[in-house]
């Protein structure tokens, strides 16, 4: 049975019990909220994908995943949404949709989606990788470092004669295995990088500060300057607490280089730090279990994973009382803000790629509906109820935006007002319902409080209908995998 947040199930290896050193930080799910008291609610987007692929790998071995491995919004953000890109100079363009909530149809269900801006292949602008490979004796499994060189080999095979590429190793030294090196010259590239061994202690830190260095040394003005980390995490010579290294990577990020990092393995995956790099490094963080998810990650999504188009992409949602008793925001539980943060342009936030969907749910109860969630608080004595705003009150609810150019200081804000027209659930779109079934299951693997009259033959038959074009099979294979889920022991914790 899974822990409820740290520490992953033993596991086997060649028929032996091994212990588990995986960890997962305590995810507390967000709650809802009076929208007259909390009238606002402020979040970072996030465009990571590591917890769907991370889950999928526990259940296809045959256990619940930890509850602190479930994050709703990645497993949400694995999936492309069919939004339509931006039509003016925005780098991206803001879609929505209410209609009932699927687990409880008292309930609505707001969709929220975001589409940047498509950037062909050939006019991306040029990129100055660093590859920072961890070389240490934990990477020594099939599934570790010989999938890392597989999965570079396969980034390599995607760049141009204008890009380049350095490769930093760490083990109980960091060292630069090959100088920065044009993209045109494969071959050399690829030699360095079946070269890699693995061998010693992880000295983490060392690396970092010289990928860093290598990448200022070799920038690209008005290029593409980023250090993608590959490593199962397990720092431990050198700087190692996560406090020290969020700092190093907050330090470093000022240098307007972003950081991209990759996970592998299993048994000593340190999901929660890596997840805080690249939250605090102007990056994003996905879970390579297998080669068809290095092509989806570096190949498929070659653009939007490595081509920063927005920076510090900030969401606040302001709900009419009128309309909205309480609200919930599904996930993002790491990535909620202050209400202050939204127009602190010094408040950092997350990044979006080059043609890359971003989809963040809201569950509402409107007013006159039974709310059984929301805690009550007594009437203030020193203030009044503010009065509402009565000509406004056909809109449920405004999103407000904020974004920077990926160089840029001082943000860009958008403002999108959103009303409910009393769609049906069968009249939305797959979009709609395919994320829905998505947070459903989510839900359900985290026993969470909040998955009301949810179920494993709802979430199946809600992505089945909604599957779309599915051009890569990753729908399916999501309707395979709750279908094995099912199937398995649920977590009680």
């Amino acid at each position: 049975m899974s822990d409820s947040a740290g520490v992953a199930p033993m596991t086997k290896v060649n028929d032996e019990e091994q212990f588990n050193t995986e960890q997962y930080g305590n995810i507390v799910e967000n709650s809802f909220l009076a929208a007259n008291q909390n009238p606002l609610s402020t979040f970072s987007i996030d465009v990571d994908e590591a917890a769907y692929s991370n889950v999928r790998r526990f259940i296809q071995n045959g256990t619940i995943p930890p509850k602190g491995a479930v994050r709703l919004e990645e497993m949400i953000n694995y999936f492309d949404y069919d939004y339509a890109p931006p039509q003016n100079d925005d780098p991206f363009a803001v879609h929505t949709e209410i209609a009932a909530c699927p687990w409880n149809e008292k309930h609505r269900l707001v969709h929220i989606g975001l589409k940047g801006k498509e950037i062909a292949a050939e006019k991306l602008p040029p990129a100055n990788l660093v590859f920072l490979v961890d070389v240490s004796g934990s990477m020594d499994q099939p599934d570790k470092l010989p999938l890392v060189q597989s999965s570079m080999k396969l980034l390599t095979d995607q760049l141009r004669e204008n890009d380049k590429v350095a490769i930093v190793v760490y083990a109980g030294a960091a060292g630069l295995v090959l100088p920065s090196t044009s993209g045109n010259n494969k071959t050399k590239i690829k030699a360095a990088i079946d070269n890699l061994e693995a061998g010693g202690s992880t000295a983490g830190a060392a690396g970092i500060q010289l990928a860093y260095t290598i990448a200022k040394e070799n920038f690209s003005e008005n290029g593409n300057n980023r250090v993608i980390l590959a490593t199962d995490g397990d720092f431990n010579v050198g700087t190692s607490s996560d406090d020290e290294l969020v700092r190093l990577i907050e330090e470093e990020r000022k240098s307007n280089i972003f950081l991209t990092v990759l996970g592998f393995g299993t048994g000593n995956y340190q999901d929660n730090k890596m997840q805080q790099l690249a939250d605090k490094g102007n990056g994003n963080h996905a879970y390579i279990d297998n080669l068809d998810e290095a092509k989806k990650v570096l190949v498929k999504e070659f653009g939007s994973t490595l081509f920063t188009i927005a920076k510090d992409v900030k969401i606040q949602v302001e709900f009419n009382p009128a309309k909205v008793q309480s609200y919930r925001l599904i996930g993002y539980e790491n990535r909620v803000l202050q209400k202050e943060d939204f127009n602190d342009d010094k408040k950092d936030a997350g990044e979006l790629g080059a043609g890359h969907t971003v989809t963040a749910l809201y569950e509402i109860i409107p007013v006159g509906v039974h709310d059984e969630f929301t805690g009550k608080v007594d009437a203030l004595k020193y203030q009044t109820t503010p009065v509402i705003n009565n000509d406004l009150t056909n809109e449920m609810l405004t999103i407000k935006l904020r974004y920077k150019k990926p160089t840029g200081d001082e943000s860009k804000l958008i403002v999108h007002p959103v009303s409910d027209e009393n769609i049906s659930i069968e009249n939305t779109s797959d979009n709609f319902r395919f994320s829905a079934a998505v947070a459903s299951f989510g839900m359900l693997l985290r026993n969470s409080a909040y998955k009301q009259n949810t179920s494993y033959e709802e979430v199946i038959a809600l992505a089945t209908n909604a599957k779309g074009k599915d051009i890569n099979g990753y729908r399916t294979e999501f309707i395979s995998l709750v279908e094995t889920a099912s199937a398995l022991p649920v977590a009680k914790k």
